[in-house]
Protein backbone atom coordinates (compact mmCIF):
# COMPACT_ATOMS: atom_id res chain seq x y z
CA UNK A 1 0.00 0.00 0.00
CA UNK A 2 1.51 3.34 -1.05
CA UNK A 3 0.35 5.81 1.60
CA UNK A 4 1.25 8.78 -0.62
CA UNK A 5 -1.77 7.79 -2.73
CA UNK A 6 -3.89 8.80 0.30
CA UNK A 7 -2.21 12.20 0.77
CA UNK A 8 -3.31 14.32 -2.21
CA UNK A 9 -1.67 17.69 -2.72
CA UNK A 10 -3.67 20.90 -2.73
CA UNK A 11 -1.82 23.76 -4.47
CA UNK A 12 -1.98 27.31 -3.12
CA UNK A 13 -3.47 26.40 0.25
CA UNK A 14 -3.63 28.08 2.75
CA UNK A 15 -2.05 30.78 0.57
CA UNK A 16 -0.44 31.07 -2.88
CA UNK A 17 2.79 29.12 -3.23
CA UNK A 18 2.03 26.57 -0.51
CA UNK A 19 1.45 22.95 -1.56
CA UNK A 20 -0.71 21.44 1.19
CA UNK A 21 -0.92 17.67 1.75
CA UNK A 22 -4.43 16.63 2.82
CA UNK A 23 -4.52 13.78 5.36
CA UNK A 24 -8.32 13.43 5.20
CA UNK A 25 -8.35 10.55 2.67
CA UNK A 26 -5.71 8.67 4.70
CA UNK A 27 -7.55 8.87 8.02
CA UNK A 28 -10.87 8.13 6.31
CA UNK A 29 -9.52 4.80 5.08
CA UNK A 30 -9.11 2.37 8.01
CA UNK A 31 -6.49 0.23 6.25
CA UNK A 32 -4.38 3.24 5.23
CA UNK A 33 -4.65 4.83 8.69
CA UNK A 34 -3.68 1.56 10.37
CA UNK A 35 -0.70 1.20 8.03
CA UNK A 36 0.41 4.78 8.80
CA UNK A 37 0.29 4.11 12.55
CA UNK A 38 2.17 0.81 12.11
CA UNK A 39 4.89 2.59 10.14
CA UNK A 40 5.15 5.33 12.77
CA UNK A 41 5.31 2.73 15.54
CA UNK A 42 8.19 0.95 13.80
CA UNK A 43 10.09 4.24 13.59
CA UNK A 44 9.24 5.11 17.20
CA UNK A 45 11.08 1.98 18.33
CA UNK A 46 14.33 3.77 17.47
CA UNK A 47 13.75 6.21 20.35
CA UNK A 48 13.67 5.77 24.12
CA UNK A 49 10.65 7.78 25.30
CA UNK A 50 7.93 7.82 27.96
CA UNK A 51 5.47 10.23 26.35
CA UNK A 52 4.40 11.47 22.94
CA UNK A 53 3.75 15.14 22.22
CA UNK A 54 1.04 15.55 19.57
CA UNK A 55 1.39 18.93 17.85
CA UNK A 56 -1.81 20.81 17.01
CA UNK A 57 -3.78 19.87 15.21
CA UNK A 58 -3.01 16.97 12.92
CA UNK A 59 -0.34 15.71 15.29
CA UNK A 60 -3.19 15.02 17.73
CA UNK A 61 -4.68 12.45 15.36
CA UNK A 62 -1.48 10.49 14.83
CA UNK A 63 -0.24 11.08 18.37
CA UNK A 64 -3.36 9.70 20.03
CA UNK A 65 -3.42 6.60 17.83
CA UNK A 66 0.31 5.99 18.34
CA UNK A 67 0.07 6.56 22.11
CA UNK A 68 -2.72 4.00 22.34
CA UNK A 69 -0.81 1.56 20.13
CA UNK A 70 2.45 1.90 22.12
CA UNK A 71 0.86 2.34 25.56
CA UNK A 72 2.66 5.66 26.10
CA UNK A 73 1.31 8.84 27.63
CA UNK A 74 0.14 11.65 25.33
CA UNK A 75 0.66 15.37 25.84
CA UNK A 76 -0.74 18.05 23.55
CA UNK A 77 1.04 21.10 22.15
CA UNK A 78 -1.77 23.58 21.55
CA UNK A 79 -2.17 26.92 19.83
CA UNK A 80 -2.29 29.90 22.26
CA UNK A 81 -5.15 30.40 24.70
CA UNK A 82 -6.67 26.91 24.33
CA UNK A 83 -5.52 25.49 27.67
CA UNK A 84 -7.23 26.34 30.98
CA UNK A 85 -4.25 26.14 33.38
CA UNK A 86 -0.78 27.73 33.49
CA UNK A 87 1.26 27.01 30.37
CA UNK A 88 4.71 27.18 28.85
CA UNK A 89 4.77 28.97 25.46
CA UNK A 90 7.14 29.01 22.48
CA UNK A 91 6.75 31.25 19.39
CA UNK A 92 7.92 30.11 15.95
CA UNK A 93 7.82 31.00 12.26
CA UNK A 94 5.91 29.12 9.57
CA UNK A 95 6.40 29.10 5.83
CA UNK A 96 3.29 31.33 5.72
CA UNK A 97 3.41 33.36 8.97
CA UNK A 98 4.10 33.02 12.70
CA UNK A 99 2.44 31.13 15.55
CA UNK A 100 3.00 29.83 19.07
CA UNK A 101 2.69 26.50 20.85
CA UNK A 102 1.74 25.95 24.47
CA UNK A 103 1.78 23.01 26.83
CA UNK A 104 0.02 22.96 30.15
CA UNK A 105 2.63 23.05 32.95
CA UNK A 106 1.02 20.15 34.82
CA UNK A 107 0.77 17.74 31.86
CA UNK A 108 4.03 15.79 31.99
CA UNK A 109 5.58 14.07 35.01
CA UNK A 110 9.12 14.70 36.20
CA UNK A 111 11.70 12.86 34.14
CA UNK A 112 9.50 12.54 31.05
CA UNK A 113 11.34 11.77 27.80
CA UNK A 114 9.19 13.13 25.01
CA UNK A 115 8.85 12.00 21.40
CA UNK A 116 7.59 14.91 19.26
CA UNK A 117 4.99 13.95 16.65
CA UNK A 118 3.55 15.92 13.78
CA UNK A 119 2.04 14.97 10.45
CA UNK A 120 4.47 16.80 8.15
CA UNK A 121 8.08 17.96 8.27
CA UNK A 122 8.12 21.00 6.00
CA UNK A 123 10.53 23.80 7.01
CA UNK A 124 11.08 22.32 10.48
CA UNK A 125 9.99 25.41 12.41
CA UNK A 126 7.12 23.74 14.24
CA UNK A 127 9.25 20.83 15.46
CA UNK A 128 12.04 23.16 16.56
CA UNK A 129 9.48 25.21 18.52
CA UNK A 130 8.09 22.03 20.10
CA UNK A 131 11.62 20.98 21.04
CA UNK A 132 12.30 24.37 22.67
CA UNK A 133 8.93 24.24 24.41
CA UNK A 134 9.57 20.81 25.95
CA UNK A 135 13.15 21.64 26.95
CA UNK A 136 12.21 25.01 28.48
CA UNK A 137 9.53 23.19 30.49
CA UNK A 138 12.29 21.01 31.98
CA UNK A 139 11.84 17.78 30.03
CA UNK A 140 14.01 15.80 27.63
CA UNK A 141 13.27 15.39 23.94
CA UNK A 142 13.91 11.86 22.70
CA UNK A 143 13.47 12.82 19.03
CA UNK A 144 10.74 13.53 16.53
CA UNK A 145 8.49 11.63 14.14
CA UNK A 146 6.53 12.81 11.15
CA UNK A 147 4.29 10.93 8.80
CA UNK A 148 5.59 12.84 5.76
CA UNK A 149 8.75 14.79 5.00
CA UNK A 150 8.56 17.30 2.15
CA UNK A 151 12.22 17.11 1.18
CA UNK A 152 12.34 20.17 -1.09
CA UNK A 153 11.63 22.42 1.92
CA UNK A 154 14.77 21.10 3.66
CA UNK A 155 13.32 20.98 7.18
CA UNK A 156 15.68 18.15 8.10
CA UNK A 157 18.59 20.61 7.84
CA UNK A 158 17.02 22.86 10.49
CA UNK A 159 16.33 19.88 12.75
CA UNK A 160 19.94 18.74 12.36
CA UNK A 161 21.16 22.24 13.27
CA UNK A 162 19.12 21.99 16.48
CA UNK A 163 20.27 18.39 17.10
CA UNK A 164 16.76 16.96 16.83
CA UNK A 165 16.70 13.43 15.47
CA UNK A 166 13.80 12.87 13.09
CA UNK A 167 12.31 9.88 11.35
CA UNK A 168 9.62 10.16 8.68
CA UNK A 169 7.47 7.32 7.38
CA UNK A 170 7.11 8.92 3.94
CA UNK A 171 9.05 11.36 1.80
CA UNK A 172 7.91 13.43 -1.11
Amino acid sequence: MDLLDYLPGVPDFPKPGIFFRDISPLIANPAAFKEAICQLEMLAREFEYTHILGIESRGFIFGSALALHTQKGLALARKPNKLPLATHREAYGLEYGTDSLEIQQSTLPRGARVLLLDDVLATGGTLVAADKLIRSAGFEVAGSLTLLEIEILNGRKLLNEHQIENRSALKS
